[in-house]
């Protein structure tokens, strides 16, 4: 049995249905099929969570605007009577009921009930047209059989209670082809939960480690995991083979091939994961596996924008020691954000997080009760991995970087966009 993953850019449109339909026929064997939201629609789901949450009041704009995304994929792909259709309307129903109610007091509990609609939809349209072109499978909610603890838009995953879950659901005593849902999850008490942004990767990592899948293959618009983002870089060349330990670290740097996750619920099972292209399939791709020899792997480049950096300095200027890291940590946790450089003197601490609009200012009054803060918001983080002085020199070029930092395989600059 093998997992293929499917990420929102090979469904944005009717030919990427048609597409992955194909792949999926060539398969003969067992498989468990995990979607993405199509396109966009994620980003447009959590601006439709911003505007419900804050009551913005223009929801029904941005509702129209989903509605009409998808009815105009499945115009191309179905006919006008076809069942899919109601299916469809169900799903914006339950979702325009959260919308006419009050909402919660936890933005983070919001966030889940209203983005997981992107999985639930495309999963839907998914199955649908396997069906139409005669490929049999069953559609499994997802959140029936992953289950997590409470901590919405970052789920921790009961693996146990998910393990048989999924054992049931997933029995193959009927149907060969399975589609469901990758990045979102439920709790016991059937409260709809999400693992994190581009959690799908880690749903197929998930199913493949509790059913023993054979492999997994995450279908992306790259030939496989390139040592540079091609649309950037165009020598930007691919990597064949590569270990499960170099994989940790970068998606931990933030490459955006693989989600942060996906690596350890496959490496304790020695699952290998394959990255390919659903544009080119033929084409043999990057291969993460247990890899015993040393490989000589280039300069990989992960270019992150979108980022904050901080630079904090206690306002009794007492020196940043382990108390004073403590509450920036405990901050930090309480908002979810990520760390993605740090470095610190006698008497201040600076940092990178990703910038969340939505918490960012609420974050910064938190830090400001103790310390005096400093930032630069839309910063960019270079980070290069197996550097070389080249490498620095063609990347940075003449750019003088706001924080530089380097230790024996990785060198990162936050410079200015």
């Amino acid at each position: 049995m093998k997992i293929f993953k499917f990420g929102g850019a090979s469904v944005k449109n009717a030919d990427g249905v048609r597409n992955l339909a194909a792949i999926v026929e060539r398969e003969e064997g067992e498989l468990v099929v995990v979607v993405s939201a199509m396109g966009k629609t994620t980003n447009l789901l959590e601006t439709l969570c911003d505007a419900y949450f804050h009551r913005r009041g223009d929801t029904d704009v941005i509702m129209r605007r989903l509605r009409e995304y998808h009815r105009d994929i499945m115009r191309e792909l179905f006919a006008a009577d076809d069942a899919v259709y109601g299916e469809l309307e169900e799903l914006l129903a339950l979702l325009d009921g959260v919308l006419a109610g009050e909402s919660a007091m936890c933005y983070d509990y919001e966030y889940d009930r209203i983005v997981s609609f992107g999985e639930l939809i495309s999963t839907t349209i998914v199955s649908a047209y396997l069906r139409r072109e005669g490929v049999d499978n069953r559609f499994v909610d997802v959140r029936r059989c992953l289950k997590t603890d409470a901590s919405y838009r970052n789920a921790n995953v009961d693996l146990e209670l998910s393990g048989a879950l999924c054992r049931g659901v997933f029995d193959f005593q009927s149907e060969r082809i399975y589609v469901t849902q990758g990045f979102i999850a439920g709790t016991r008490t059937n409260q709809t939960t999400t693992l994190g942004r581009e959690g799908s990767d880690y749903t197929a990592a998930l199913l493949a480690n509790l059913l023993d899948a054979e492999s997994v293959t995450i279908w992306k618009d790259v030939p496989g995991v390139m040592n540079a983002d091609p649309k950037e870089y165009p020598q930007a060349k691919v990597i064949g083979r590569m270990s499960y330990k170099e994989a940790i670290e970068l998606s931990h740097f933030g490459a955006k091939v693989i989600h942060p996750k996906t690596i350890k619920p496959i490496q304790n099972k020695r699952i290998p994961l394959y990255v390919k292209s659903f544009l080119y399939p033929e084409v043999e791709g990057t291969v993460i596996a247990e890899v015993d020899e040393p490989l000589r792997l280039p300069p990989i480049l992960i270019n992150k924008g979108g980022q904050c950096l901080l630079t904090l300095t206690p306002r009794d200027f007492s020196f940043i020691a382990e108390e004073k890291l403590s509450k920036i940590f405990a901050v930090l946790a309480k908002y979810k954000l990520k760390l993605n450089l740090m470095q610190n003197s006698a008497i201040s601490f600076s940092f990178c997080v990703d910038c969340n609009g939505a918490l960012f200012e609420a974050f910064i009054r938190e830090l400001q009760e103790e310390f005096e803060v400093l930032y630069n918001r839309d910063v960019r983080l270079l980070t290069i991995r197996h550097y070389t002085e080249a490498a620095i020199r063609e990347i940075v070029g003449d750019r003088v970087p706001l924080v530089e930092q380097r230790s024996r395989l990785t060198a990162q600059f936050v410079i200015q966009n």
